[in-house]
């Protein structure tokens, strides 16, 4: 498939590694029950949402040692039970797909093309409604995959029902042990008769696994794509030391993904996982965001509107000046911890909240993680003797003090909204596209054009990405003359924008 000649027929009208680390940014309710919970440092990431059907997190029985076969008999897969899911899990994908223009608009124009014809993809997200629409959309364009999740609490289990029964090698449960989610990651890495050739991967486990297990079959890798700040720092980390041997594309910087995902799925997601998990009432409520990127400005501008006090906090004068003149009160932690009742961390950095943080915390503080990486609220910290665990409902814990003090954390410091909620279908459409033209730029890109670095999406993809999400909204675009293209120095058809434009 010839991506450019795609991109030009399209009418202007319808249009480090070794273990994690953080860097600084490139350019059901059950009976409560006291115990002790262990907190997985398996990665935890980008986007998904949570189902509440099915299986109890707590089935006793693990899915690897079940034996199930789908309808057709196809026994390459590993989720929580096919039989009695996968029909729910279809129906959920169908809803999604609705609500997903672009990547379906993707599927049909380059369906007859199949652009991925014999492309290997091993697949690391999250496993739900939405990344199956885009997982179907791979298969349509010719390309095999096998997929594991990235996230071991956002798998919806009738999904992957659904995916396993449409014979998609699946390795993905919700709930899962930290040795459960390297099992399933290598599933996918390693299989007889595969060879994968290409990684679509949230939050560079996947690229992990493979640079480190199985160096070899990395070196055959055609392509990367990571759409997770984490992943994208784990990349430049390989950069800097060297051992990058294949090109990668950075989807998360993607003006569609860092504009459209990362600020309105975080707008409308906050208060969907907040309400679900703890049924508060946000008005008159204290709120500390840390952080005011892309995700941290969706939260702060969706909580102001419900009526919270919202403060934020920064290190990036940049971002410090923008929260300020948006009307928010830029703050130092330690200013504010005693008093709110709401703490969001949005940064992708590691031990935003501290255990002294939390030792100061009021009773009955709601804590929680909107940012990529697991690590930004040190939940290790409070595995010791002297605080105990309430379970309350599924993904809601209470750590109570000695004293009885207690603050509520959710889904043990991981991704709050995949956790504890649904998203919304159209923003992940955006993302989803984009990450399917990254895929197939990179498989089909002729020897040279990329070298072993990590690359931005081109602007020309990401103009196109949205344009694929316009007739849907009922947006009709403006075509320059051919004076006035001439004028500005652009092409009629695009790109719009220079690369260095801050949109």
């Amino acid at each position: 498939m010839n991506i450019s000649k795609m991109l030009s027929e399209t009418p202007t009208s319808d249009l480090g590694f070794g273990d994690k680390q953080e860097a600084k940014q490139p350019s059901a309710l059950k009976v409560a029950s006291m115990t002790r919970r262990r907190s997985s440092a398996a990665s935890t990431c980008s986007f998904s949402s949570a189902c509440y059907t099915g299986s109890s997190d707590e089935d006793p029985v693990s899915p690897r040692e079940k034996k199930q076969r789908n309808t057709s008999g196809f026994t390459d897969f590993c989720v929580k039970n096919i039989s009695s899911q996968h029909s729910f899990g279809r129906r959920e994908i169908e809803i999604a797909e609705k609500e997903m223009p672009g990547i379906l608009a993707l599927r049909k124009r380059a369906s007859d093309d199949k652009p991925l014809r014999n492309a290997q993809i091993v697949g690391c997200t999250h496993i739900n409604a939405q990344t199956a629409v885009l997982i179907e959309t791979l298969v349509e364009l010719g390309a095999t995959v096998r997929w594991a999740a990235c996230n071991i609490y956002s798998t919806q289990n009738a999904v992957a029902a659904a995916l396993a029964e449409a014979g998609i090698p699946i390795f993905a449960w919700r709930g899962e042990t930290e040795e459960d989610f390297w099992w399933c990651l290598d599933k996918c890495a390693h299989s007889d008769n595969w060879n994968p050739n290409m990684i679509l991967d949230d939050g560079g486990d996947a690229t992990h696994l493979m640079w480190k297990k199985y160096p070899i079959i990395f070196k055959g890798i055609k392509g990367i794509v990571e759409e997770s700040v984490t992943g994208v720092h784990r990349l430049y980390q390989l950069v800097k030391i060297g051992k990058l041997t294949v090109p990668a594309i950075n989807v998360n910087d993607s003006v569609t993904k860092a504009r459209f995902d990362n600020y309105y799925n975080s707008k409308d997601s906050i208060l969907d996982s907040l309400k679900r998990s703890t049924d508060i009432m946000f008005a008159g409520k204290q709120v500390v965001i840390c952080g005011y990127g892309d995700v941290g400005k969706g939260c702060a501008q969706s909580l102001r509107g419900q009526g919270c006090v919202v403060y934020v906090t920064e290190i990036d004068p940049i971002c410090a000046l923008q929260a300020s003149m948006d009307g928010f009160r830029v703050v130092r932690l330690n200013e504010i911890i005693r008093q709110v009742d709401i703490v969001v961390t949005a940064t992708g950095n590691k031990n935003v909240i501290t255990r002294d943080h939390m030792d100061r915390m009021k009773s009955g503080c709601i804590v929680c993680n909107m940012g990529h990486s697991n690590s930004e609220i040190d939940v290790n910290s409070l595995h010791s003797p002297e605080l105990s665990w309430l379970r309350v409902r599924s993904q809601v814990d209470h750590i109570i003090w000695p004293d009885g003090r207690t603050i509520i954390l959710l889904a043990e410091g991981r991704l709050v909204n995949l956790s504890c909620s649904t998203i919304p279908s159209f923003v992940v459409s955006v993302t989803a596209a984009a990450q399917a033209l990254a895929l197939i730029e990179l498989y089909n890109a002729p020897t040279g054009r990329y070298k072993s670095d990590v690359y931005l999406l081109p602007k020309k993809m990401d103009e196109y990405v949205a344009s694929l999400h316009l007739p849907i909204l009922d947006a009709h675009l403006t075509e320059l003359t051919d004076e006035q293209a001439k004028y500005l120095g652009l092409n009629k058809a695009g790109p719009f924008k220079p690369n260095y434009y801050r949109y």
